[in-house]
């Protein structure tokens, strides 16, 4: 009888763990916020200044979120006011190169998405 593997185990075409795992790589704030991280460890308010847009309720849920999922780890300094600092997790510095790619992607063929709104909107 043949083993399962992962791939065959974790469908995001179906309801399974994996779509919601998808669902958290593919949210808009998590990639920036991986992307923010790139540049190593980060205070809540330096995370804020750098994604323009984004509330605090989000930020605020959205690192809760990927804390939750191993991509980023919270540290907290003994220090009087509390310093609190995000990083991404060895797991998490795993997404840097595919989201790379993905902004890459974006940047390159913006132009020819732009041009297909324009005419979807004709």
């Amino acid at each position: 009888m043949p083993t399962t593997t992962a791939p065959e185990i974790y469908d995001p075409y179906r309801v399974c763990p994996s779509r919601q795992l998808l669902d958290r790589i593919g949210d808009r704030w998590t990639v920036l916020i991986i992307g923010v991280l790139e540049d190593g460890p980060q205070r809540f308010s330096q995370i804020s200044r750098r994604i323009d847009g984004i509330s605090q309720k989000m930020l605020t849920q959205t690192l809760r979120s990927l804390e939750a999922d191993g991509l980023v780890t919270r540290t907290v300094f003994p220090e009087v006011p509390p310093h609190v600092e995000y990083e991404l997790s060895e797991l998490g510095r795993t997404l840097l190169e595919p989201l790379a790619i993905l902004r890459a992607w974006a940047v390159d063929h913006m132009d020819e998405v732009a041009a297909a709104r324009t005419a979807a909107a004709a």
